[in-house]
């Protein structure tokens, strides 16, 4: 799945000389146009569809391809129900954490380590799920699970440590970013192409790279590094890593949208829930840290 993610790859629901088949499916609730883009038009573009395998699938009668059955491709419901179970469990062990990881002065150090040790192992096996061909529930929502013991003790040692109500107002930030992103994709305002995929794809990879650098000084050179994650600087970069998130949003909706009009398998919705969990931990995050460094410096 192709990533609409700042971090990790994976298989997309379109494909398209390299790129999401942004140019092959309708958007903002339009009519469903058949294109020599349909990622899942078979008889097209064969190597490009990987579920027009079968020769006994029945035939679209819009898209002219094999798809698979209607009992049991994804639609709109299962991407919710998904979504709302990696998030509800990350949600579950995030408040966990933050119950029984307690973060004052005797305890910060071990829960910290537990935090780091649990961030570490949800990144290795977000890395595998972004490498595999097709979704693994299980793995999945081990992820979801681990990044919420992280979440949770990062959002305590902030809320309880450096600016009081920082995890709900990050919360409320993250949530208002969806429902923006949502409106405006829905009502034709943002227009998820390839010239949009390759300028957030560069600007992505640029964010990462200034990030990495300035990790490299912190662990090397000691302080905030260069300052990037840390007072103005870190306000400014905080703020183009939430702009960053909500266009890997816009096409995070994209591609939701494009399996169900291409009459993706019904297990994509996994990959689906997964890419958007993943998107949901980035604006939150960022939104914790603004909040973090604006209070802290009070």
């Amino acid at each position: 799945m192709r990533s609409s993610n700042p971090v990790f790859s994976r298989r997309g629901f379109s494909r398209d000389n390299g790129y999401a088949g942004f140019n092959a499916a309708p958007q903002a609730g339009g009519p469903a146009v058949a294109t020599q883009g349909n990622p899942y038009a078979g008889q097209q573009q064969a190597p490009a569809n990987p579920y027009a395998q079968n020769p006994y699938a029945p035939q679209d009668q819009q898209y002219g391809a094999p798809q698979a059955p209607a009992a049991t491709r994804m639609t709109m419901d299962d991407v919710i129900m998904r979504t709302a179970s990696t998030l509800g469990l990350l949600v579950v062990t995030a408040a966990l954490a933050w119950a029984l990881l307690p973060v004052d002065d005797a305890n910060i150090s071990k829960s910290y380590g537990i935090a780091i040790g649990a961030g570490l192992v949800a990144m290795v096996l977000g890395l595998v799920q972004a490498f595999k061909r097709k979704a693994s529930p299980p793995l999945i929502l081990a992820y979801a699970a681990l990044e919420g013991v992280f979440l949770g003790v990062v959002s305590s040692v902030v809320d309880n440590r450096i600016a009081d109500g920082a995890a709900m107002q990050a919360v409320i930030g993250t949530i208002s970013v969806f429902g923006a992103v949502l409106l405006a994709y829905k009502a034709g305002w943002i227009r998820v192409n390839r010239r949009f995929y390759g300028f957030v794809m560069a600007a992505a990879v640029g964010f990462l790279i200034l990030m990495a650098v300035n990790l490299l000084f912190m662990v090397f050179g000691g302080g905030d590094g260069l300052g990037f994650r840390s007072g103005p600087l870190g306000v400014v970069f905080g703020v183009i890593g939430i702009l960053l998130g909500a266009a890997f949003l816009a096409m995070d909706f994209k591609q939701v949208e494009d399996g169900i009009a291409y009459g993706a398998p019904r297990e994509e919705s996994w990959l689906a829930a997964f890419g958007l969990t993943m998107t949901l931990v980035w604006i939150y995050m960022e939104f914790l840290r603004i909040i973090a460094i604006l209070q802290g410096n009070d």
